[in-house]
């Protein structure tokens, strides 16, 4: 192998080189400064210099191609996927300045980690071998341990970090067996390769499907899929709040991204497209998605904390998309990156609005919002849409995430029953939704009636992700066209 086919198509990496050096410049600025004004200033160039990586991914949307050897591989799903993990980024880096500044001796710290996060989930989309693919969960995982763990001082915080970094490690270590199984039966790790020999005798090699079941479980744990789970709301609670909306969505659709080209479920040019081994790894999806809806719906019944509770529904969501990555289909894997799109706004904006009036009421108890629409009815009426969304109620964008999600199961045969299963227990979640929702509008008697006091760059991110939701569900024509022509068919 040369010089040049290692590096020459080096441009097809730009804006991961241009997050790379955001993160550096970010990191230098908190060392050699200890300027309040500097550290504000830092953290507004790290959230918007995200948006700008952003602009420079859409810029060069037509470059697409192999790097490294095919190690890195640039096509239109994994764009996609890059532009929802910046946009998360940005959000979370908008809603995250008040505490960032405010709330920790050096806030560049929290940002440099977030922004390599990012850089390590768009390098796991744009993985063309299993080990780079590995490499980037590593990166975007390891980055998030310590996040979580951010504020140390606090004893959540801490226990937070220890179980995400244990239940982590073990995840990894399943992954990287199944990796090794794979490679041990087919002698190579780069996915067309892969591909190509279990599409023959290699389908039905005991390494193979014992590999595949491994992998599989691995992307489970960044999916929150059951019984995958353990470690999600303890973690969700413990991990400042921000930081909580980014692993709820950009972590989730990275796991989902990777499961699908694994899957060969019509996503991208470089996926492992095991169809050969369907009969092996579609029930094992089934099984999961049933579990998942009924254990995270049921679950969150039960929860007095907004934090836990969204835990618990981000598992039964998991299991809402595994319906359509069942369906085995590309409209089915379709309907799921478009989900993960609107998701990330409807998911992301609830846990702001959590972290808005935490900052305002001292505590995550779901008690903590009556009255909340004499206080804030702007931010009342934010969070209202946010919750409905997520139950899926119309015109919202939650809505018309589910309607493609299910259609595109119920189009396949014998998975009508999951579909209905997944209904059903659409209707149990919108019960602890409009449990937030009673606090809020139909208990009057507050114990403090004061206007809640919510920094200008949180609202922006909160505005953002609730107008997104709102646009979406009314007109979700230009998303789901976008996603159809991105998410192709392998051939």
């Amino acid at each position: 192998m040369t010089w040049s086919d290692l590096f020459g198509n080096w441009p097809l990496i730009v804006p991961e080189i241009c997050l790379f050096g955001l993160a550096l410049t970010v990191l230098a600025i908190d060392a050699f400064t200890d300027r309040r004004e500097s550290k504000h200033g830092m953290a507004y160039l790290a959230s918007f210099g995200a948006a700008a990586v952003l602009v420079v991914l859409a810029a060069r949307r037509g470059h697409m191609g192999e790097a490294f050897g095919g190690m890195f591989v640039v096509d239109a799903s994994a764009i996609l996927f890059k532009a929802l993990f910046l946009i998360a980024a940005f959000l979370t880096g908008l809603g995250s300045i008040h505490f960032a500044v405010r709330q920790t001796r050096y806030p560049g710290e929290y940002y440099g980690l977030l922004l390599l996060s990012t850089l390590g989930l768009m390098i796991m989309v744009s993985a063309g071998d299993l080990m780079t693919l590995y490499l980037g969960v590593e990166l975007g995982t390891a980055s998030l341990y310590a996040l979580a763990a951010f504020r140390k001082h606090r004893l959540r915080s801490s226990e937070a970090g220890l179980k995400y970094v244990l239940l982590g490690a073990i995840s990894s270590g399943v992954l990287i067996y199944g990796i090794s199984l794979i490679y041990g039966a087919v002698g190579t790790t780069k996915l067309t390769a892969v591909a190509a020999m279990l599409d023959g005798f290699y389908s039905v090699s005991p390494l193979s499907v014992i590999g595949l079941v491994m992998v599989v479980a691995g992307l489970s744990f960044k999916c929150v899929a059951a019984p995958f789970h353990m470690w999600a709301p303890d973690v969700y609670e413990g991990a400042p709040t921000p930081i909580t909306g980014f692993l709820s969505v950009a972590s989730k659709a990275a796991g989902f991204a990777v499961l699908l080209r694994v899957l060969g479920a019509g996503v991208g040019d470089q996926s492992l497209g095991l169809a050969a081994l369907s009969s092996t790894w579609q029930p094992l999806v089934i099984a999961l998605a049933a579990i998942s809806m009924i254990l995270g719906n049921l679950v969150a019944l039960q929860q007095r904390n907004i934090k836990r509770m969204l835990a618990y529904s981000g598992i039964a969501q998991a299991g809402y998309l595994l319906v359509a990555v069942a369906a085995d289909s590309p409209r089915g894997s379709a309907s799921v990156v478009a989900y993960l799109f609107l998701y990330t706004f409807t998911n992301l904006g609830a846990f702001l609005t959590a972290a808005a009036v935490r900052g305002n009421v001292g505590d995550y108890e779901i008690p903590s919002y009556r009255a909340l629409s004499r206080r804030a009815p702007l931010l009342s009426l934010g969070l209202l849409i946010l919750l409905l969304s997520l139950a899926g109620i119309p015109p919202l964008a939650g809505f018309v995430g589910k309607f493609h999600l299910f259609w595109s199961a119920v189009e396949q045969p014998g998975l009508w029953w999951l579909v209905l299963l997944g209904a059903l227990m659409s209707v149990v979640s919108l019960y602890y939704y409009l449990m937030v929702i009673r606090q809020m509008y139909l208990l009057e008697d507050a114990p403090d009636r004061s206007p809640l006091v919510i920094n200008p760059p949180l609202v922006l991110a909160i505005v953002i992700c609730v107008v997104a939701t709102i646009v979406i569900g009314v007109w979700p024509a230009p998303l789901f066209g976008f996603v159809a022509s991105a998410v192709s068919p392998v051939p």
